[in-house]
């Protein structure tokens, strides 16, 4: 009898911290661990923000890291494809990727990401990825007044990165709500934020939408309510991402996925009907908000996971994790929350500590061992 697959579909953070734990673990005469993923290099999606605004090539070399050094002692292999179907059986499947390969696997591990808005909607190929970083840095270049829709994580980082990189340009952030970020956090917290941004000429369109779905220039643009922004001359999409979970409703059926298309999984991160597939990151239906540190947990628990399955053990249930949030204003501000106690939010020294100068870098690096 050959070696069985244990396929792990997508790497980033969830896919990647699987597939270390899983190179540590496996019997490499039993069984071979492949990691697929579109593009030959993980990209840091933290740090991109401040790549299109600023070009800096040292910067992008440190956060565009291949995957040579993930899987211990050499115990695995790294496919570049992308995964565009699968199918499942209670004995194991196999995925297809888009050249036609088909691969055979014994246990499956879904953690493909998300689909993104703006800066960090990547293209799955090189050529895209770098098309995409000099349209953004371009568009930027000769705007004077940028719209940002979406006050997220993502409006609000950005918008504080094109402060830092040109002071003299005007940039509103529209937001569909009467506060910034989501209501899962306090309304303390997303004041906090407003007056942080708001504090360095930064303004704010709450409660009105921006039915425009891409990033592009124009010339003026009004809200749907009908609220004009006339000097407006780019808009960039900053709305939240959407799981990206097309492969699992064709494979398994529409109930497979929650209502706004997330995976619906049992606590020990297998899907509820299929014992040897499980998911990990934004992929997941899980009531917490979606962060790389998460899903870095994620993974590192379905490798446990796997591990016990293949040993007959017992398998760990996930048991969530405390909210918290540092969102960068440029290089020297920002916010962070931790939902401990009553509720605690530090400034921007802190998120200037944390966050705002290395953008988490040589955590993401040390964990490529780099």
């Amino acid at each position: 009898m050959g070696k069985q697959n244990i396929i792990i579909v997508g790497g980033g953070s969830a896919g990647v911290n699987a597939a270390k734990a899983l190179s540590k673990t496996l019997d490499p005469s039993k069984y071979q661990l492949i990691l697929i993923n579109p593009l030959p290099y993980r990209i840091w999606l933290i740090a991109t923000l401040r790549l299109a605004v600023t070009q800096d090539e040292a910067l992008k070399s440190d956060i565009f890291l291949p995957y040579d050094k993930i899987f211990v002692n050499g115990n695995g292999k790294f496919v570049q494809g992308k995964v565009a179907s699968f199918e499942a059986s209670k004995e194991g499947g196999s995925v297809t990727l888009e050249s036609g390969e088909k691969i055979d696997y014994h246990i499956l591990v879904l953690s493909q990401g998300a689909t993104w808005n703006g800066p960090p909607a990547f293209p799955s190929t090189e050529s895209g990825v770098n098309e995409h970083l000099s349209s953004i840095h371009n568009k930027l270049v000769k705007a004077n007044d940028i719209v940002l829709v979406g006050g997220g994580a993502v409006g609000i980082e950005l918008a504080g990165e094109i402060k830092d990189q040109w002071p003299e340009k005007k940039v509103t952030i529209v937001h569909g709500d009467k506060l910034l970020l989501n209501p899962s956090y306090p309304d303390k917290v997303r004041r906090s934020a407003a007056a942080s941004v708001t504090a360095r000429g930064i303004q704010l369109v709450l409660d009105e939408y921006i039915n425009e779905p891409e990033t592009k220039e124009v010339q003026g643009i009004s809200t749907a309510s009908g609220t004009e922004l006339k000097g407006a001359d780019l808009v960039i999409q900053t709305r939240g991402p959407r799981p990206n979970t097309a492969i699992v409703s064709a494979a398994l059926g529409d109930a497979s996925l929650s209502s706004v298309g997330l995976i619906k999984v049992r606590p020990t991160l297998q899907l509820v009907e299929h014992n040897n597939i499980f998911a990990a990151g934004d992929v997941i239906d899980w009531k917490e908000q979606k962060q790389s540190i998460k899903a870095s947990a994620h993974g590192r628990l379905v490798a446990a996971n796997i591990q016990a399955l293949l040993n007959n053990k017992a398998l760990k249930p996930y048991q969530g994790s405390t909210e918290m949030i540092v969102i960068t204003n440029g290089k020297n501000s920002g916010l962070a929350y931790f939902d401990i106690l009553w509720g605690i939010i530090l400034g921007g020294w802190f998120a200037r500590f944390i966050k705002a100068k290395s953008l988490l870098v040589p955590l993401f690096k040390a964990e490529h061992g780099y």
